[in-house]
């Protein structure tokens, strides 16, 4: 969970409060002078972006670097360099924050991409907010899948009560996925029961839930 200022400073050290208040005073003048920079030139606080984690703690690198992204009003081309050239944690703190930027559905391809990956951390940023607000039904569907695919916990789902009720298409596609586990002798993981249940119309009651495996076999008899 994303730590406030407040929260943070409590937390801190006084070199790391110090680190973070001249970091976030450089993001507020790029804010307040976006032109400032040259067109193939990075902001100063972007160079703060990467060190987060070096001069505030591991622990709190998610959070300080939200704040730096929020104080710069971060455009999409910040953001964008920020992810695509980022660690897989500062790629992390991009996805955690873009519902908290005025970005429209602009960054989508960010979340796109975070939900193509097989890192677990990435596809859990990546159904926050901001996926619950721009991401189309289908492309929806299909993070939830994955999620349940990488066992990535479904409560990482923002909105996931409102978008799956009554969604009859991701029903049936857990029912195919559920069948595929059960087919190939797997377990059929305890969230898809949770998100079937969800799609349900509000007042006709759970789904019916599959099978947690294949049935085994009955053991061959010997021949009298």
């Amino acid at each position: 969970m994303l730590k406030s200022r407040k929260e943070l400073d409590a937390e801190l050290g006084g070199a790391a409060r110090a680190w973070l208040d001249e970091a976030l005073a450089e993001a507020a003048h790029d804010a307040a002078t976006p032109d400032a920079p040259g067109p193939y030139t990075s902001p100063p606080w972007e160079l703060r972006y990467a060190a987060a984690g070096r001069q505030c703690g591991p622990e709190h690198a998610d959070s300080v670097r939200s704040l730096l992204l929020v104080e710069a009003r971060a455009p999409l081309s910040s953001v964008t360099r920020l992810y695509e050239q980022g660690t897989a944690a500062e790629r992390r703190a991009v996805l955690l924050t873009l519902h908290r930027l005025d970005l429209g559905s602009t960054a989508l391809p960010l979340v796109e991409d975070a939900l193509r990956a097989n890192d677990t951390r990435l596809v859990a940023a990546a159904v926050g907010p901001y996926a619950a607000d721009h991401l189309d039904p289908h492309a929806w569907r299909h993070a939830v899948l994955k999620c349940l695919f990488t066992e990535v916990p479904v409560a990482a789902v923002a909105r996931l009560d409102d978008r799956a009720r009554g969604d009859a298409e991701l029903a049936r596609m857990l029912g195919d996925f559920a069948d595929e586990r059960t087919a190939a002798g797997r377990a059929v993981p305890e969230d898809l029961r949770t998100v079937l249940d969800l799609t349900a119309p509000a007042g006709n009651g759970a789904h019916q839930a599959p099978p947690t495996a294949a049935p085994a076999a009955p053991a061959p008899t010997e021949e009298s």
